[in-house]
């Protein structure tokens, strides 16, 4: 090959080669694998890049260096190809001096390939909060003195306005509460992790569930058949009673939540057992109340919901007799 061929003047290649830090290293795309076993140079700015002992252990050399634009260009002459694995913060300097150059005009540039060699599963994310909430468990003054009982209350107001934002219909609230009701499971999940009797950790409490929903959807992940919501609702309610060995329907209903859902829940339990018992009666608004509630969960209405609803509108007719803007 002589001086002046095609070959010795081709501008080469870049491909700068990104991973996930939430996909265990090693597990590259084989798009990936292909540019990193073709490569002329293999470069690797951070010497503690968790994919670089899988990398060697797969016989690819990679030189730990942080070459400019210039260099990285210099190194592609020829018509090499060098693969960047990049860092956790990207590589903004070497991007950016690539853009320069090409703007310039002057420059012969290389090839530049964005190529990802591993992507986010779906729920991905929930290991960086984990990480965070770790991090925040051992260095933060107040939330490395938080217990159970004293988040309890917590827990409660997130759950509130939840359903607050539910009811609005603003759905960017909506995926704010949940993010904050989901911080309550994973803040706890990681308090219970240094309980020195009986700890469990966030994997045992989604394994938990994980079980749970299998067994309890045996028409989804079984032999059962289910057709109606109303079926699914006997496969989960049979399930559930075999799992928990109850001796009485009632068994399991919170009795602190709010009367009317807690009304309404011992009405949906005793319809669903197919059981005839009377309402109690007895002198005051809370008969009353109780009859409305069992009458509502007949009906299929919520009368927490719909007396929220009601509360709502007086709220709004307070307001307005006051002269205030909603």
């Amino acid at each position: 090959m002589n001086a002046t061929s095609p070959e010795a003047t081709a501008p080469g290649r870049i491909v700068l080669l990104t991973t996930s830090h939430r996909v265990a290293p090693g597990l590259l795309s084989w798009p990936a694998w292909q540019a990193l076993r073709s490569a002329d140079r293999v470069l690797c700015a951070d010497g503690a890049h968790p994919q670089l002992p899988y990398l060697r252990e797969a016989g690819i050399p990679v030189d730990e260096a942080a070459p400019t634009a210039e260099e990285l260009i210099d190194a592609c002459a020829g018509g090499r190809t060098a693969v960047v694995v990049a860092t956790g913060e990207g590589e903004p300097a070497l991007t950016d001096g690539l853009a320069r150059l090409a703007g310039t005009g002057r420059v012969a540039m290389p090839e530049l390939e964005l190529l990802p060699a591993s992507y986010d599963l779906p729920g991905a994310r929930l290991l960086d909060l984990v990480q965070v909430m770790d991090r925040i468990r051992v260095e933060c003054p107040w939330s490395s003195q938080q217990t159970h009982k004293g988040l309890a209350k917590y827990g409660i107001e997130e759950a509130y306005e939840l359903v607050e934002a539910i009811e609005d219909g603003d759905r960017d609230e909506l995926r704010e509460e949940l993010g904050d009701v989901l911080l309550q499971v994973v803040f706890h999940s990681r308090i219970a992790e240094e309980d020195p009797e009986s700890p469990f950790s966030i994997d045992d409490v989604a394994g938990g569930i994980v079980t749970k929903l299998i067994h309890r959807h045996p028409h989804v992940f079984g032999d059962e058949t289910a057709t109606t919501p109303e079926e699914v609702k006997e496969h989960w309610l049979r399930t559930k009673a075999q799992e928990k060995r109850r001796e009485s329907v009632t068994e399991g209903i919170p009795l602190g939540q709010p009367g009317l859902a807690l009304a309404a829940k011992l009405a949906s339990r005793v319809r669903t057992a197919d059981l005839d018992v009377p309402l109690p009666t007895g002198e005051g608004i809370g008969y009353e109340l109780l009859a409305m509630a069992v009458r509502a969960e007949a009906a299929g209405v919520d009368p927490e919901a719909a007396l929220r609803v009601a509360a709502r509108a007086y709220r709004d007719a307070v307001r307005v007799a006051e002269g205030v803007s909603s």
